[in-house]
């Protein structure tokens, strides 16, 4: 009798070993999880989580910032300077005389969306006209441009020039917008407006990178 009752016992200090420890699980599993969601919640990581969103495909935690291609409406074009396929240098003086449209994008690496908006300016009379004209500015060197019109042959009638390095699109502010698939490093998906002065009219950042005629077309007969 005595055997049975210290059996019952020690089943019963083992079923209530068994009993603490699946507790003590359950309550150290509710306290980190707990502890997790407060940790999420708070305003310092609420604000690193925002950050993270403005990642981009590079993986950067660059931060997307408009102001200086926002500020640039209203005055005279920065003097930047540009090549085309030859080497031959531009500034804004040669900008002036007709309504310009200057498409800032990544080039080679932006396909489709770039390469259809340059063909699409390329294939369009209304920005190939003695009023207006469309430029694409493209980082890429000139050689290496000639590998995507060999692919897209409708890129041939594009007036296109180059901003090897990135240097006039950094001296504008259009590293760090929206559209930038490698923020800090290139531009995205970009328009600047001039008027035949080479004033700095309409700005527009498109991280959908659609193809934007149309509106520009209309915002340049908006021009007085």
């Amino acid at each position: 009798m005595r055997l049975l009752n210290n059996l019952k016992n020690k089943n019963m200090n083992n079923n209530n070993k068994k009993s603490f420890t699946v507790a003590f699980a359950v309550i150290s599993a509710a306290v980190l999880i707990l502890g997790y969601f407060l940790y999420k919640s708070s305003p310092q990581n609420q604000n690193q989580s925002v950050t993270n969103t403005d990642d981009h495909h590079d993986g950067s935690a660059i931060t997307v910032n408009s102001d200086a291609l926002n500020a640039l409406v209203g005055k005279p074009m920065p003097d930047i300077q540009l090549s085309d396929k030859d080497g031959k240098i531009y500034t804004v003086v040669d900008f002036k005389g007709k309504n310009t449209v200057l498409f800032f994008n990544e080039g080679l690496m932006c396909y489709p969306a770039c390469w259809n908006q340059i063909a699409s300016f390329g294939s369009d009379e209304r920005f190939n006209s003695n009023q207006i004209q469309a430029i694409s500015v493209v980082v890429d060197p000139a050689k290496d441009w000639q590998r995507a019109i060999t692919q897209m042959p409708q890129l041939a009638k594009a007036t296109t020039m180059f901003d090897v390095n990135a240097t006039a699109s950094r001296e504008l502010g259009l590293l760090t917008l929206a559209s930038s698939m490698h923020r800090g490093s290139l531009p995205g998906h970009t328009y600047i407006v001039l008027d035949q002065n080479a004033i700095v009219r309409y700005v527009l950042d498109d991280p959908n990178m659609a193809i934007a005629n149309n509106m520009l077309f209309s915002k340049i007969g908006e021009l007085k």
